[in-house]
């Protein structure tokens, strides 16, 4: 046997060693419970759509799988938590393009880093926002919207659900397209910031769909436009903003399931597959519109390569919005 047959024999065997204890492990698991930490309050549309998740995951997986809600700082003390807990996969984390991408610009300290301390299961969703008024208010357009806030400048508050959400992002361009002077008022949440609209303390709310629904199907509500550049086929009959005179006006938030960096890459791609099977699925597809969210799968690797390229956007924007660090 010459030398190089031998090394390379050599070679596949070492490999083998190491990699077999992984493969058996991902065999193994999951041999008890897991959990999702969604990083935001209950109701919110993080936490609807990781119960659709948990629940269709512990079906697949043949073991229950939890949601616990840790909500607080814009999804970073969630976050935190995830990545100190043990790279086994038996501890996830569903996130949005609001914590990954904006709280890097917004902290001068966070206690992770997305890109390290995370690794990519799969896309899980995406939607759009809509611009929502309290029925009461004078305003039943954009239009009359606008002419109400250059009538009364400063006195207008407007909801979010918290500091550099996506809610807050996409009222500050609002405020910079139209030209108005409106005060933003953050909430733990989006849930928060709509049920706060629904009492009369804001005047307007850019609000995720799941938390809106409800109160617009209850007529607590009223959407005056989305900010998909395409109109949601939950509310077909809302224009979007681009129709109504703000060209190219685009908000858009995705989610994301993720575990810990060291987490054997067989269990990781054990999630992957099951994620594939259950978000591609009728059922998922059915209770996401429910909630105005549209479904996604992806490689681990696709996630990657969309938060590498939004977070450029999200600084840029931060930036030109004069959002303060704290």
């Amino acid at each position: 046997m010459g030398y190089r047959h031998a090394h390379a024999i050599l070679k596949a065997a070492l490999v083998a060693i190491l990699f077999c204890p992984l493969i058996v492990k991902a065999q193994n698991y999951p041999n008890h419970p897991l959990k999702i930490i969604a990083p935001f309050p209950a109701g919110g549309t993080s936490d609807l759509i990781s119960r659709v998740i948990a629940q269709r995951l512990g079906e697949a997986l043949g073991q229950s799988v939890i949601v616990e809600n840790k909500p607080g700082a814009n999804g970073t003390i969630g976050l935190e938590a995830a990545a100190k807990s043990t790279a086994d996969g038996y501890t996830l984390l569903i996130c949005s393009n609001g914590v990954v991408l904006n709280s890097p610009f917004l902290y001068n300290k966070l206690n992770y880093d997305w890109f390290k301390d995370f690794a990519a299961i799969s896309m899980v969703g995406i939607a759009g926002q809509i611009l929502v008024v309290n029925p009461s208010s004078p305003a039943k357009t954009v239009a009359e919207l606008v002419a109400l806030a250059k009538a009364k400048p400063g006195q207008i508050n407007y909801g979010s659900g918290g500091k550099a959400n996506a809610s807050h992002l996409a009222a500050e361009k609002f405020r910079s397209a139209a030209g108005i002077d409106i005060v933003h008022i953050p909430y733990k949440g989006n849930g928060a910031a709509t049920t706060a609209l629904v009492s009369g303390e804001v005047q307007l709310v850019f609000s995720d769909m799941a938390p809106a629904l409800p109160f617009i199907n209850s007529k607590k509500l009223l959407p005056l436009a989305v900010t998909t550049l395409q109109r949601s086929s939950s509310l077909p009959e809302v224009p979007t903003m681009a129709e109504i005179g703000y060209p190219n006006f685009e908000s858009v938030v995705w989610w994301t399931l993720v575990t810990q960096k060291g987490v054997p890459e067989p269990i990781i791609q054990k999630l992957n597959s099951a994620l594939e099977k259950i978000m591609t699925s009728a059922e998922v597809k059915d209770s996401f519109l429910k909630l105005g969210v549209t479904p996604l799968y992806s490689s681990p690797e696709r996630v990657n390569e969309i938060a590498r390229r939004d977070l450029v956007v999200a600084g840029d924007l931060i930036k030109k919005l004069n959002i303060p660090k704290e």
